[in-house]
């Protein structure tokens, strides 16, 4: 059986995490669970320490001093999941905005339909976006097609948290060029697999803003994707050495 990790980044999340963590453990499949943790002062790694009795080899925690941004959260999830033998790695947003439900559909078209990245898309059919505000949905659907335009990558969900990657995807991009921390990390990560070669699919998806908690957006996220993806259109991409 192949052997599958989500990790979730979380930063004040301990109205979620525990929620989070047993939703996904009940799907089929053997899911782990890594959470990447911020130095959360509400006591959200806490949380998880105390879970990891329930589920001892199948919940994972790496402890990191402050917020260090959601790109290089990530990039210490799957440097982690690689040094463990993981064949599929997954992004996913602790606070309920990506469905657990949906995992395994992501998981079937890496695994069964033959995509190296699978995306859970809010954009692919239209606009699936619940609870947001109008404007906030208007920004999120423009940028996707500016970076579309910019880059010329054929992804409507540029900025999407929602994937899952093969293993051969992570162990051949270079993580240490990657340059953009915030939401433009996850438009880099698309374009590095784009650029080499790996077959990307959209997995269509409903979005739900949070119940639980507060958002982490900010307006210098957008100003760092946006400036980044012009910078990032000139640069060469390569493969990890």
């Amino acid at each position: 059986m192949d052997k599958k990790v989500i990790i979730i980044p979380t930063y004040n999340e301990k109205e979620n995490v525990e929620n989070i963590i047993r939703a996904v453990r009940a799907l089929e499949g053997d899911y782990h669970v890594l959470i990447i943790d911020d130095g959360s002062p509400d006591g959200t790694a806490a949380i998880v320490k105390t879970l990891q009795g329930a589920f001892p080899d199948q919940l994972h925690l790496v402890e990191r001093s402050g917020k260090l941004g959601l790109g290089t959260a990530y990039l210490t999830g799957f440097r982690w999941a690689l040094e463990h033998g993981y064949d599929y790695v997954f992004e996913m947003d602790a606070d309920f905005s990506h469905k657990p439900a949906d995992v395994p559909r992501l998981y079937a078209a890496c695994a069964e339909g033959g995509a190296d990245l699978a995306i859970g898309s809010r954009y692919c059919n239209g606009i699936s976006v619940i609870n947001w505000p109008i404007g906030r949905v208007i920004m999120s659907y423009y940028a996707s097609a500016y970076v579309r335009t910019v880059l010329g990558m054929k992804v409507y969900d540029t900025t999407a948290g929602f994937k899952c990657y093969s293993r051969k995807v992570l162990e051949t991009i270079d993580f240490d060029r990657i340059q953009m921390h915030g939401y433009g990390f996850q438009i880099e990560m698309k374009y590095n697999a784009y650029k080499l070669g790996f077959k990307i699919v959209e997995v269509p998806i409903i979005f739900e803003d949070r119940k639980e908690g507060t958002s982490k957006m900010s307006s210098g996220i957008f100003g760092e994707a946006f400036w980044g993806v012009l910078k990032l259109r000139f640069r060469k991409i390569r493969p990890r050495r």
